[in-house]
């Protein structure tokens, strides 16, 4: 029993376990997503979006510096250096630095020696030799993964003599940006991570408090609590669930006030032809020879009330059989008349012995349909023995079939005070007993149920109805 409890608990914590394993994933794959949209969609955009502008806007103006000069032409000089975003370099025909300027701007090269530093990498570089040759050009030069700048070249006339422009975008300082950026984004991950950890491990324990709740229930119920309930409304599946259980618990109480309402009525009715059967049978043992009369009188009362105890173990046991689910239909055709004149000839004894008539209205014809012979007799067996139970002496039992329009109905009719309208649906649940008919003895209780779960099962519809001091119980099977 502990085992299978240490099992139950690993599975609600592995549940709890699942749940957070896959908020964290989410969150993982969300975090994964903005370390993406930052590498992949900032950082190669935004260098490739600064290309295309730089080439964008050389374009318009390549046709007039082929003719142009850029010598007095302060215009162009300042849009070349514009459209470079960073720095552009004016070289003579022999391949020397004439001027350099800064976002459009001239620097003094005395003064900023720094910025010559590119100059004399382009200087070492593949790509001086196009410089010298005056081929147009245009490289991204990367450092690693990275496009670290751009340079484009184009030859240009200046002061009348062949030149040569070099315009040069730098990305040091966006990657300075871009790093900065991305150190507050690992700080963010790591805070993501944490908070998306903790809310994880608070709506797992959220979901899964409420099923835990339901788990001990359950564990409470099939330990004999049976007024356990898991103690919470809620409207979702979570609601349903404990709804569901609420119901179970309900219903094991309605067994187990059956369970000792079978006990209490089995020990009652068997006690009373025990008590019997043991009186008569000493009565028979110290009776004279002389009186055989009263003797053979004794005899039939102890196999009488043995006969009805056998009858009452055969209903608890056909019950039994019926509500565990092993109920099968030996289908075939019949005719409905043979069946129950078969049962009426069988059951006028016990009729006539209990001082009553009974008879069977056979219609002239014949009644066919599909059904288990063998159920349907202990049908009309249960529902004889009712009226028979429930009538007074003298009375007479009626035995009919109709043809409807939807089948055939079987009707059985006997005198007697009517049944209350409340008890009519109760009479057909076992160990129910109609208290208001003057019942000459007990049943069980159980035939009817008997009777209701062999008419379900052929999908019969069934009732009872009182008038005029008659009740007729009946049932309509469908035609063949």
């Amino acid at each position: 029993m502990n085992s299978r409890k240490m099992i139950r608990s690993r599975r609600s914590s592995s549940m709890a376990v699942q749940l957070w394993c896959s908020m964290m994933l989410l969150a993982l794959i969300t975090i994964t997503f903005m370390w993406g949209f930052q590498i992949y969609f900032m950082e190669q955009n935004y260098i490739n979006s600064n290309i295309r502008e730089v080439q964008e806007q050389l374009t318009p103006v390549l046709s007039e510096l082929a003719v142009a000069d850029l010598a007095g032409n302060g215009q162009m000089l300042s849009y070349l250096g514009s459209a470079s975003g960073g720095k552009m370099m004016l070289i003579d025909q022999k391949g020397q630095l004439i001027a350099l300027y800064s976002y459009g701007y001239p620097i003094d090269l005395e003064e900023n020696r720094v910025e010559l530093q590119i100059w004399e990498q382009i200087m070492a570089s593949d790509e001086y030799q196009n410089v010298l040759d005056r081929v147009p050009y245009s490289k991204e030069i990367r450092e690693g993964s990275r496009i670290s700048s751009y340079q484009t070249g184009i030859p240009v006339t200046y002061q009348s003599r062949e030149a040569y422009v070099i315009l040069y975008r730098s990305f040091q300082e966006l990657y300075k940006v871009l790093d900065m950026n991305r150190q507050q984004l690992i700080s963010l991950t790591v805070l993501l991570t944490i908070a998306a950890s903790l809310l994880a491990a608070f709506l797992a324990r959220r979901f899964t408090r409420p099923i835990l709740t339901i788990k001990k229930t359950v564990d409470r119920l099939a330990g004999g609590e049976l007024t356990a309930t898991p103690g919470f409304i809620r409207s979702d599946e979570i609601g349903q669930l404990a709804s569901s259980v609420e119901e179970l618990g309900c219903a094991l109480q309605r067994v187990d006030v059956l369970r000792k309402e079978i006990i209490a009525n089995v020990s009652h009715e068997l006690r009373s032809p025990l008590s019997l059967i043991g009186g008569y049978a000493e009565m028979v043992r110290d009776i004279t020879w002389s009186d055989p009369g009263q003797r053979s009188e004794n005899l039939d009362l102890i196999i009488s009330e043995t006969r009805r105890m056998s009858e009452m173990v055969d209903d608890i046991m056909d019950y039994s059989q019926l509500q565990s689910g092993y109920l099968q239909l030996n289908m075939d055709s019949y005719d409905l008349c043979e069946i129950i004149e078969s049962e009426t000839l069988r059951y006028e004894p016990i009729a006539r012995k209990n001082h009553l008539t009974l008879q069977f209205m056979k219609p002239p014809k014949e009644y066919m349909i599909q059904a288990d012979a063998l159920k349907l007799t202990q049908v009309i067996r249960n529902l004889l023995n009712n009226a028979v139970n429930h009538t007074q002496d003298g009375g007479r039992i009626t035995i009919s079939v109709t043809e409807t329009a939807d089948g055939f109905r079987v009707s059985v009719i006997n005198p007697g005070a009517p049944i209350p309208d409340e008890d009519r649906d109760l009479i057909w649940e076992r160990y129910q007993r109609s208290q208001h008919q003057g019942a000459r003895r007990q049943g069980t209780g159980i035939g009817l149920s008997i009777v209701s779960t062999i008419l379900k099962a052929h999908g019969a519809s069934y009732g009872v109805d009182c008038a005029s001091g008659m009740t007729c119980f009946w049932f309509l099977l469908r035609k063949q």
